[in-house]
């Protein structure tokens, strides 16, 4: 019996799916609203499924167009900049403490920061577990270039949240 088209991108699909949300949480913080994301994602995957060469790749396949979706939608925005109620809004955990999201706040902020391939990498690398072979595969890139990458990006957040914590600090303190 033929397996269908629909019932072969679910069987691919669903194994894959939380560590795929997670991506899609993490990478579009402030740009769009990830279920938009990963539905725009899921039917322009499904309408290009045929051109798949390996289903090995499909989560690969999903996190490139995931990207090219964000890409396009922040050229369409203009790229313009994050008032502080757009990121509130974006904090949807109502089990998290103030504090917990404040600093959630904080760590979306500085990711921003971060050069695009920076903050994937680091995504796909401390939120959704991928492996630095992996990475390198998704970001058709070298395992140097990923750890580079990630170490870059581990300076810069350190950076930035420690220049977040005296800020933080100093305003406690007026």
């Amino acid at each position: 019996m033929r397996v269908s088209k629909q019932d072969e991108f679910l069987a691919l699909y669903e194994p894959i799916h939380d560590r795929f949300e997670g991506f899609c949480r993490a990478r579009v913080y402030g740009d769009m609203e990830y279920r938009d994301l990963i539905n725009e994602t899921l039917l322009v995957a499904f309408d290009k499924f045929e051109t798949l060469r390996s289903k090995e790749a499909f989560l690969s396949f999903l996190f490139s167009i995931s990207v090219r979706i964000l890409s396009n939608n922040n050229i369409k925005k203009k790229e313009r900049p994050l008032s502080k109620e757009d990121n509130i809004n974006q904090l949807n955990d109502t089990e998290s403490s103030g504090e917990v999201t404040t600093d959630i706040q904080f760590l979306y902020q500085a990711m921003s920061e971060l050069n695009d391939e920076q903050r994937e990498c680091i995504i796909l690398f401390e939120i959704s577990g991928f492996s630095i072979k992996e990475i390198a595969g998704i970001q058709n890139a070298s395992e140097s270039s990923v750890k580079q990458r990630l170490r870059r990006a581990r300076i810069k957040l350190s950076q930035l949240m420690n220049f977040e914590a005296v800020t933080k600090t100093g305003d406690d303190h007026e």
